[in-house]
């Protein structure tokens, strides 16, 4: 009541905000569209070659779809508020993955891939059951920064002590069996960056010296996660894996760059990248033969050679040309002994054609991009930059991949995410699908209100 003796009226309370959709219904229905897609993949491959449906379909499309389903029902009860787009992608990818390489194991009847390609599909998708089940706040990471620095270091360590593998030293093999350490080691480094960058990312940007308009951070601050980075690219380059150099070295200046808002970083990364490409591919005759063959893909066959795996493979590209040939009715399997593994892109260039490689790029841009939003929402810095490191891992693995099979950049030796033959790949690429569900699932939360951790079904 006023002074006057008029009431005054008071403004009715806002309306709460509609709660935002979890959108597990979606994210099933896009699941069962990747299983479909993949089994047909599958049926077509058989008709193409034999005139008839495989036998195993309905038993390969039931095992995805039980593998697909366990996934989502993790998902749906741990992680409600994940983005939807991550596991049907993933399941798409690794779906198509397989039947490229059953299709080439019908060239190869002695070097059958796809079975043990799905033993190993299958434990990944057990790690990321149990990274969504287990794992309820990405924040509990931070408290192993240190750990994942020494684990990364000591995995990337232990392959020097084992026999080379077409010139590389990156497999640990024991008794038939065959790991890649450093496939692992790249996301416990992706943790250990992103967990050392948001500890100091304040004296990152302020702190030190200002040279050629770049604010450079004291040697206390920047000396310990340099140091874990050189000491893992000199160890790689000690085993001429430099495919997984260049992709520590592109995370490093990605998340670097992240983290203190500053363009000079990305420059200082390019210029350093060129000045060490440059170096290797004069004194390491491994990379520098690759170098040559970029340069002159078609020397060989003006010697008289014959045509090397990268002219194979550009041939297999030209065929497919706009559709493609058809799946199954390809002849990539000339590419040789990697077709299966690095080329394994040319098949899919060959047989689906333009128009299915910009599919497979497109998934793998949606990808990224939902890791990238991820990013964008989350509140923590941890978060933030484990989000854009994990997506940055994704988008420079089929850049130097996709960019060193069509000739656009040297060749070097690392697995198509998902549909490579590489048990190491899939697996710890399952693990990063896992990650950013759970992240995602924290950034979903807090624009909704809810704390981190919090479980309940998705609708």
């Amino acid at each position: 009541m006023s002074k006057a003796g008029i009431s005054l009226a008071t403004a009715d309370p806002p309306a709460p905000a509609a709660p935002l959709p979890r959108r597990r219904g979606i994210e099933l229905a896009l699941i069962v569209l990747a299983v479909l897609l993949s089994v047909f993949g599958y049926c077509a491959v058989g008709i193409a070659r034999n005139g008839s449906v495989p036998p195993g379909a309905a038993g390969y499309g039931a095992g995805l779809g039980v593998l697909a389903l366990l996934a989502h029902l993790a998902v749906r009860f741990r992680a409600a508020w994940a983005d939807p787009l991550l596991l049907p992608i993933a399941v798409l990818l690794n779906g198509l993955g397989l039947v490229l390489i059953y299709r080439l194991d019908l060239e190869t009847p002695g070097d059958r891939a796809a079975p043990t390609q799905l033993v190993w599909s299958t434990l990944g998708v057990a790690l990321f059951i149990a990274v969504v089940l287990l794992l309820r706040d990405h924040r509990a990471l931070q408290r192993f920064t240190r750990a994942c620095a020494a684990s990364a270091l000591a995995l990337l360590t232990v392959p020097i002590f084992f026999p080379a593998v077409n010139g590389a030293r990156i497999w640990i093999r024991v008794a038939g069996f065959s790991i890649q350490p450093g496939e692992f080691a790249k996301v416990l480094l992706a943790v250990f960056f992103a967990a050392y960058l948001a500890q100091n990312r304040a004296a990152l940007t302020y702190a030190g010296r200002r040279v050629w308009g770049l604010q450079l951070p004291t040697g206390r601050v920047l000396g310990p996660i340099v140091a874990v980075w050189l000491v893992s690219v000199g160890v790689l380059v000690l085993e001429r894996d430099l495919g997984t150099s260049l992709l520590f070295f592109g995370l490093f200046v990605v998340l670097l760059y992240v983290a203190t808002g500053r363009t000079g970083w990305l420059a200082v990364g390019l210029l350093l990248a060129s000045l060490g490409a440059v170096a290797v591919g004069r004194l390491e005759p491994h990379v520098h033969s690759r170098v040559e063959t970029w340069l002159h893909p078609f020397a060989s066959i003006e010697a008289g050679q014959g045509p090397n795996q990268l002219a194979q493979s550009l041939f297999a590209f030209a065929e497919g040309g706009l559709l493609g040939t058809g799946l199954g009715l390809g002849n990539s399997v000339l590419i040789g002994f990697a077709v299966k593994s690095d080329f394994i892109l040319a098949t899919a260039g060959e047989e689906l054609g333009l128009a299915g490689l910009c599919a497979i790029f497109l998934l793998y841009g949606l990808l990224v991009e939902r890791g990238y939003r991820t990013g964008l929402v989350l509140r923590d810095p941890f978060g933030r930059l484990l989000a854009v490191g994990l997506a940055a891992i994704v988008a420079l693995q089929v850049f130097v991949i996709a960019g060193g099979v069509t000739g656009l950049i040297p060749l070097t030796g690392m697995a198509m995410p998902f549909l490579a033959q590489g048990g190491s790949s899939v697996v710890t690429n399952w693990a990063i699908v896992a990650l950013l569900a759970r992240l995602s699932d924290s950034a979903r939360r807090q624009e909704d209100g809810c704390r981190p951790g919090d479980g309940g079904a998705g609708s």
